[in-house]
């Protein structure tokens, strides 16, 4: 029941706000009214990105800023660039960083299999759901061993929808909801701040998908 009001209401937030960004995009005045009320109406919408490819740089500064780090991902390859690298060597060192990747897995119910359908659609090379697993595979494992001298860190799966990507602060969240016919880097992101309704609703997401997570899978013995 969880895993299926947890789809209803990740569907009506992705529709409305890609309502939104198609308004947004078509109109760059409507753009500044949006943003001008945004302050009023409490949505805490920031800006928005066309791609969610291009936040890295912004992203960076704002983890450097950080608490605290929740993030939820569709596989996980932001987590092995440079912009979350100053967390794994310990430059940084917020209070804790807690991490939600899908569960790889292969089982009847699973939604990262269902992602997987998606994406072949239109990218040939996920012809089967075992490159997918494969991808969230290697990136927890990268992540075990990056992160096995750290206290602050956990890594958890879910197999719930996997619709949307988090990377919440104590400041502020990046939210994409994935389109089912691109990839999740093509996809127009959100940068909402708190205290704010659409930081509230990334905020949900995350916590909604941890309270049914599990441990992910430990490092590989070398």
């Amino acid at each position: 029941m969880t895993a299926f009001l947890f789809g209803i209401i990740s569907s009506l937030a992705a529709s409305a706000i890609l309502l939104l960004l198609g308004l947004l995009r078509g109109s760059r005045p409507l753009w500044w009214l949006v943003a001008a009320f945004s302050r009023c109406t409490g949505t805490g919408l920031g800006r928005v990105y066309r791609h969610q490819s291009s936040t890295e740089q912004d992203m960076a500064r704002d983890l450097s800023r950080a608490r605290w780090i929740k993030v939820m991902a569709g596989r996980g390859n932001v987590l092995t660039r440079e912009v979350f690298s100053p967390l794994w060597s310990g430059d940084l060192s917020p209070e804790f960083i807690q991490v939600l990747l899908p569960d790889p897995e292969p089982r009847g119910d699973s939604w990262l299999e269902k992602r997987s359908h998606d994406l072949r659609r239109f990218d040939p090379g996920y012809e089967t759901p075992e490159l997918l697993r494969n991808q969230v595979r290697a990136n927890m494992h990268y992540l075990a061993h990056a992160t096995r001298a750290q206290h602050n860190f956990e890594l958890r799966s879910f197999n719930l929808p996997n619709t949307c990507r988090v990377i919440a602060t104590d400041r502020a969240a990046y939210l994409t909801f994935y389109n089912s016919s691109d990839h999740g880097r093509n996809s127009p992101c959100l940068y909402v701040r708190a205290p704010g309704l659409l930081y509230f609703i990334a905020l949900q997401q995350f916590d909604t998908a941890w309270m049914n997570s599990s441990p992910a899978l430990p490092a590989p013995r070398l």
